[in-house]
C-alpha cells in the first residue's frame, strides 16, 4: 500500500530463499518428532536445523547480491569518468561474468572515445590559438566564454580581463543580432578597418550560444594590392626600360653627329636614322599608353539577350590565320554584352592561334550548358601554358611584339559579366583550354 516501506533486493531475496527451503525444513521437522518424539532434543535438533538453514540462505544471499554490488561499483566508475577499473569475473559462458565482460568493453570503449575526442579537442584548441583570425563564444546571456589570441589582440586586453565581459560591454552586440555573414566598416581598440563578420549559433550544455569570427580584410587587401602593384610595376618598368634605352642612345648619338666639327659626309643620313628609331620607340610608347587606357577604362557590360551561338560562330570567322573548328554547340540564348563578350573570344581565338601556330596544330571552338552556366572551351594545340605566374598581369607577354593586355582584358570583361576565366593545360594532348564559364538566366533554354 502507498508509504509502506518496501523490502529491499537483498531481504527479497533472503525472504524467497527461505521460503524455497520452508518445505524441505518441515519435511524434516516431521521426520524429527517421529524418531525423537517431543521433547529437549527434538527441540535441540530443530533449532539446529533452522540455524544451518537461515546460514546457508544468508551465503546464498551474499554470493548472489555480492556480483551486483561489483556491477554497481563498475558502473559508478563510467558515470564518474573513471575508465580505468575493470572486473575480474570477466569470462564467457557465464551470466554475470557475461554481464562484467561487457562492462569492461564498455569501458575501454569509452576510454579510447574519451582519448580521442581530447586529442581532437587539443588539437582544434592548438589550430584555433593559432589563428590569424578573431574567434569569440558567448553564452546564452551574451557572456564571454572564449577568446582566442587574435581577439584578444584585436580587443587589445588579455582574456583575463575579458573572460565574463558582456557582448555589449566589448562593442560587438550588433554582430549577434546580424546574419551568417557580413562585411563591415569598424573600430576595435586595436584599430579601425574593414572587417568580415560570421555569426553561428551552437548549444553546449544544452544551451544556444553565439559564435562569432571575425577577419581583418584591409590588411589581406592591403596585402594583395602591394603584390600586385609590385608585378605591375615590374612589367611597366620593363616596358618601358626596352623604349627609353634605344632612345636615349639614339639621342646621345645624333648629339654627337650635331656637335662634331666639321660634320661627317653621311652624318644626315645617320641623323635621320636615328631620329627614326627614337620616333618609331615614341610611337611604340604612345600605343602602349593607348592599350593601358583601354585597359584601364573598360565600361559595365550592357546586357541584353542574345544568340550566343551566332555571335560565338561570327567570333570564330574572323580569325584569317588559321580555319578555327566550331563544335556542335547547342542554340543558346544569354544575357551578356555582344561588343565585350566577342572581344574577350577575339583575344582568346587569337592567342589560341598564336600557341598553335608554333607547332602546326589546331584550334577549335565549343560550348555546352551545364548546371545553369555557359561554358566554353577554346582549345588549341600549341605547347601548351608556361610556367609563370604572371599570365592575367597587364602587359606581361612571352610573344614577341605581344601587347600583353589581351588575356586580362578577356578575364575583365568575363568577371564583369559574373563569369569565370581559367586556362590550364590539356589533359589529352599538348596544349592548352581557355574556358569561360558565363551565367545563364533562369529563363534561358535551348533554340528549337
Amino acid at each position: 500500500m502507498p508509504g509502506a516501506p518496501r523490502w529491499s533486493y537483498e531481504h527479497r531475496l533472503l525472504a524467497a530463499l527461505l521460503l524455497v527451503a520452508l518445505p524441505g525444513l518441515l519435511a524434516l521437522a516431521g521426520v524429527v518428532l517421529f524418531v525423537y518424539g517431543a521433547g529437549w532434543k527434538t527441540v535441540t535438533a530443530l533449532v539446529v536445523v533452522v540455524a544451518v538453514t537461515l546460514a546457508v540462505a544468508v551465503a546464498l544471499q551474499r554470493r548472489a547480491v555480492f556480483p551486483l554490488y561489483t556491477l554497481s561499483n563498475l558502473l559508478e566508475a563510467l558515470r564518474e569518468g573513471d575508465y580505468s577499473l575493470r572486473g575480474s569475473r570477466a569470462r564467457r559462458g557465464d551470466a554475470v561474468g557475461e554481464v562484467v565482460w561487457e562492462i569492461n568493453l564498455l569501458a575501454q570503449t569509452l576510454r579510447e572515445q574519451r582519448l580521442a575526442v581530447e586529442e581532437k579537442t587539443a588539437l582544434l584548441t592548438k589550430v584555433i590559438a593559432a589563428l590569424d583570425i578573431a574567434v569569440l563564444s558567448f553564452d546564452a546571456e551574451g557572456f564571454l566564454t572564449l577568446a582566442n589570441p587574435a581577439a584578444e589582440r584585436l580587443l587589445d586586453r588579455p582574456f583575463m580581463a575579458l573572460d565574463g565581459r558582456s557582448a555589449q560591454a566589448l562593442g560587438v552586440a550588433g554582430f549577434l543580432a546580424g546574419g551568417a555573414k557580413r562585411v563591415v566598416e569598424h573600430a576595435f581598440p586595436s584599430g579601425s578597418g574593414r572587417w568580415e563578420i560570421r555569426h553561428a549559433r551552437f548549444r553546449a550544455d544544452g544551451r544556444p550560444h553565439d559564435l562569432l569570427v571575425i577577419t581583418d580584410l584591409s590588411r589581406a587587401l592591403r596585402e594583395e594590392e602591394r603584390l600586385a602593384w609590385q608585378r605591375l610595376l615590374r612589367v611597366l618598368g620593363h616596358e618601358l626600360n626596352n623604349s627609353l634605352a634605344p632612345i636615349r642612345s639614339m639621342a646621345a648619338t645624333v648629339s654627337k653627329l650635331i656637335d662634331l666639327e666639321p660634320p661627317p659626309d653621311d652624318w644626315r643620313g645617320d641623323a635621320r636614322s636615328g631620329l627614326e628609331v627614337i620616333g618609331a620607340r615614341a610611337e611604340a610608347l604612345a600605343r602602349f599608353m593607348a592599350r593601358y587606357t583601354a585597359l584601364a577604362r573598360l565600361p559595365p557590360p550592357n546586357l541584353r539577350e542574345v544568340a550566343f551561338d551566332e555571335l560565338a560562330r561570327r567570333a570564330a570567322r574572323l580569325e584569317q590565320r588559321l580555319e578555327v573548328k566550331i563544335g556542335a554547340g547547342p542554340p543558346l540564348r544569354a544575357n551578356l554584352d555582344p561588343d565585350q563578350i566577342e572581344q574577350a573570344l577575339i583575344n582568346l581565338i587569337r592567342n589560341a592561334t598564336d600557341a598553335a601556330s608554333t607547332t602546326g596544330g589546331e584550334v577549335a571552338l565549343d560550348w555546352r550548358e551545364e548546371n545553369g552556366s555557359l561554358i566554353v572551351d577554346i582549345v588549341d594545340g600549341g605547347p601548351g601554358l608556361p610556367p609563370s605566374e604572371n599570365l592575367f598581369v597587364p602587359f606581361f607577354t612571352t610573344k614577341p611584339g605581344g601587347s600583353g593586355i589581351g588575356l586580362v582584358l578577356a578575364r575583365q570583361i568575363v568577371e564583369q559579366h559574373g563569369g569565370i576565366l581559367s586556362l590550364e593545360n590539356r589533359a589529352d594532348a599538348r596544349g592548352c583550354v581557355a574556358r569561360l564559364r558565363l551565367p545563364l538566366p533562369a529563363a534561358a533554354a535551348a533554340l528549337a
